[in-house]
């Protein structure tokens, strides 16, 4: 049994970092976007935007007026 968890927190360990290194690589590329002031503003109109969306289609779906 000893054997089973020490698999099973190998594999824990080895899930937890796949998933921290896809979500860097994602996201780097956003960091780099912040680096110039015009693109800057472009990313945070493109994220308002897009969870306003988001806000109004959920307001829809659950009938909250």
């Amino acid at each position: 049994m000893l054997l089973f968890w020490d698999n099973f927190l190998r594999f824990l360990r080895f899930f937890i970092s796949v998933l921290v290194g896809f979500f860097l690589t994602i996201f780097n590329q956003f960091f780099e976007l912040l680096t110039n002031p015009h693109k800057q503003l472009f990313l945070t109109i493109v994220l308002c935007t897009i969870l306003s969306i988001f806000i109004y289609t959920l307001k829809l779906m659950l009938a909250l007026n």
